[in-house]
């Protein structure tokens, strides 16, 4: 189940925070509750992914850009993801995330996520963003306008980039 009171938790308490820039870092806090760990006790990659998303809604809130999309009608959606787990997460273990934007291209935005828990990285995760309208995908180039920013990206990481030629490579529809 999608842990809505958590994203109105997280929403409430940084509805006051000051404004982020297009490319700060938001932090947030978070505990691993029994509802997020799988069979092994630990947090479970799914509810991890859905954590990530309580950062990326904070700081879409704090640059301003879900008032943006609300303002022109637009939605966000996740267009692909790759995350690396490196360290274990127990329950009730308190982690500190990280989020931020790293860029786009013609049609996507990109993003960066971390956990933190006790000066380690736990799980470090790439998201790759659209902006949807009812016609389809907004070019990014638009919607940085719309946000007041430079429709030129700064350059995005050579990882980044080889992430995104790499998964342009996969054929689509599946083979199987």
């Amino acid at each position: 189940m999608y842990p809505v009171v958590r994203l109105a938790k997280e929403l409430l308490i940084h509805r006051k925070a000051p404004r982020l820039g297009l490319f700060d870092t938001h932090v947030s806090h978070h505990i691993c509750w029994p509802q997020d760990i799988d069979v092994w006790m630990e947090l479970n990659n799914g509810r991890t992914l859905t954590l990530y998303d309580l950062g990326r809604m904070v700081l879409f809130q704090r640059t301003g850009i879900i008032a943006v999309m609300r303002r022109n009608g637009w939605a966000g959606t996740v267009a692909g993801s790759s995350v690396r787990y490196r360290r274990r997460v127990r329950m009730f273990h308190r982690v500190e995330m990280r989020t931020r934007i790293l860029g786009w291209d013609a049609r996507f935005l990109y993003m960066e996520q971390s956990m933190w828990r006790n000066g380690e990285c736990t799980s470090n995760a790439l998201f790759r963003n659209a902006v949807t309208s009812a016609k389809g995908m907004v070019p990014m180039a638009d919607t940085a306008q719309a946000m007041g920013a430079d429709p030129v990206s700064p350059t995005l990481p050579e990882w980044v980039r080889a992430w995104a030629e790499a998964d342009a490579q996969r054929p689509w529809p599946p083979l199987t």
